[in-house]
């Protein structure tokens, strides 16, 4: 196990009922942190249309998660 923090913003956030919490998980990359905040608060938005930052940094949804990171997770940005 595993304990992350997850940032949530926006739609994510509504979800979850809070912006930020830890939670411990087996999870081996920050595709796993999402599809376990997603089945614990019944997010339907698909992977393919967010964004994922590990420690503030721009991530791959296969990138590697370590013990005391923290997950950001970002709903699709639209601009003009």
């Amino acid at each position: 196990m595993k304990r992350i923090t997850v940032r949530y913003f926006a739609m994510f956030r509504e979800h979850a009922g809070v912006g930020e919490e830890t939670l411990d998980l087996d999870a081996v990359t920050a595709r796993d942190v999402f599809e376990a905040t997603r089945a614990r608060h019944g997010s339907l938005e698909p992977k393919g249309h967010c964004k994922v930052a590990i420690n503030d940094s721009m991530a791959e949804w296969d990138s590697p998660v370590s013990d005391g990171d923290v997950v950001l997770l970002f709903p699709p940005v639209a601009g003009g």
